[in-house]
């Protein structure tokens, strides 16, 4: 039986482990490495993520996410190496039967194609994903420029955190069903809501408990639950008329906090429960005008 030796070619190998982690080790024959590097490489960038974003202290999610690219680029950048050396040292080596072009592009597939991408989207929609604040309808809580992270666990059959007053929720918006909206609850279903001026009540209870002026507005504090927050009411701005009306089952009523700004339920009426699709949860990058937002760096958004 005739056996072929072929070299392996450091340059092609290393192209492999580019393109996807622990694939130049697969050229080089070494299985075992190639599948340990590719789950290692996987774990890093998405599961980790999630514990830092939905598990950690706002104080430690920032190094840990930094952390954890650290890690993930010195794992990709080791088995690009790995895969150049190893195969610069393979200069008599036989190809195993599996070996062929199929094969390789077989793997390829499944990985990055495949396995990759489902792994990516299971989480974002089931667990964790990443949002930018493109107006400023929510301040003064959250600013435009915002970048944060969504906890997806929330408002499902088997979830264990459900739709609660003063949540900062996203949703669909109702009228362009492929934006995603974030406004604050202030209505669940059955509740009987009023605005009145810069004054909110739920089923006769005001949740505005302070107010004062400051630069030609009013800042409020609401409070529901035990739970407080900050509204801004522009006097600059065109008031809106006052509302009063009962939720629907099956309904949320959402506010912005920034409320003489914001397109809410005020314009265009509740939202259905089924559409609200996560809660906003930790501020992991801010920027403005004034450059980089140090200090929002990890905020949790309440």
């Amino acid at each position: 039986m005739h056996t072929t030796h072929q070299a392996r070619k450091p340059a092609l190998a290393a192209l492999m482990s580019l393109v996807l982690p622990g694939y130049g080790q697969l050229y080089n024959g070494e299985v075992n490495k190639a599948i340990w590097l590719f789950l290692t490489v996987a774990g890093f960038s998405q599961p980790v993520l999630v514990l830092a974003a939905l598990y950690l202290p706002g104080a430690a999610m920032m190094p840990a996410l930094l952390l954890a690219l650290l890690l993930t680029l010195a794992l990709w950048l080791y088995g690009i190496a790995d895969a150049w050396r190893t195969a610069r040292r393979l200069d008599n080596y036989t190809p195993q039967a599996w070996q062929l072009s199929g094969t390789y592009m077989l793997v390829l597939v499944l990985c990055d194609l495949i396995v990759l991408p489902l792994l990516v989207n299971y989480l974002r929609s089931h667990q964790v994903a990443s949002y930018r604040v493109p107006s400023n309808s929510m301040a003064p809580g959250v600013l435009p420029g915002d970048y944060f992270f969504a906890d997806k666990r929330y408002n499902c059959p088997a979830c264990k955190q459900q739709v609660r007053r003063g949540d900062i929720a996203l949703f669909v918006y109702p009228n362009d069903r492929t934006q995603i909206y974030i406004k604050r609850i202030i209505g669940l279903p059955g509740d009987h809501v009023q605005i009145q001026g810069t004054r909110v009540s739920v089923n006769g209870v005001a949740l505005t408990t302070q107010a004062h002026e400051t630069d030609g507005a009013t800042a409020t504090t609401e409070q529901s639950g035990g739970r407080q927050w900050q509204a801004h009411w522009n006097h600059g701005t065109a008031a809106l008329p006052d509302a009063d009306t009962t939720v629907a089952a099956g309904q949320v009523l959402v506010l912005g906090d920034n409320r003489n700004v914001s397109a809410d339920s005020r314009h265009y009426g509740t939202v259905p429960l089924q559409d609200v699709v996560g809660k906003a949860h930790q501020v992991w990058f801010s920027s403005g005008a004034e450059g980089i937002r140090w200090s929002r760096l990890g905020k949790l958004l309440e």
